[in-house]
């Protein structure tokens, strides 16, 4: 079992920079892939990145050159800075962990509010 807590949410205003973290714990030396997913109201939750354990690296192109995600593999928690934050940003942001056994956890979510 991994178990993951997300913080840094919060209101900004378009433009500004968030940063979100997430830290997992449990059996966490499982962990391959750790991300991010965001879900809007009424919208499906899509990608917005992700990072292996060797850092390689995926974005949504949405978030490209804006959003930059990190991991910290001694402290099993993972970073997702956000900077230029725009309106169409806002969605409760969901941090998920994929294991070496092929289960996905995710965490319970983190409201960001971008005003425009």
């Amino acid at each position: 079992q991994v178990q993951l807590v997300e913080s840094g949410g919060g209101l900004v205003q378009a433009g500004g920079s968030l940063r979100l973290s997430c830290a997992a714990s449990g059996s966490s030396f499982s962990i391959s892939v750790m991300g991010w997913y965001r879900q809007a109201p009424g919208k499906q939750r899509e990608l917005v990145a992700t990072i292996t354990r060797s850092d390689i690296t995926n974005y949504a192109d949405s978030v490209k050159g804006r959003f930059t995600i990190s991991r910290d593999n001694a402290e099993n928690t993972v970073y997702l800075q956000m900077g230029s934050l725009k309106p169409e940003d806002t969605a409760v942001y969901y941090c998920h962990a994929d294991t070496i056994y092929r289960r996905r956890y995710w965490g319970q979510g983190t409201q960001v509010t971008v005003s425009s």
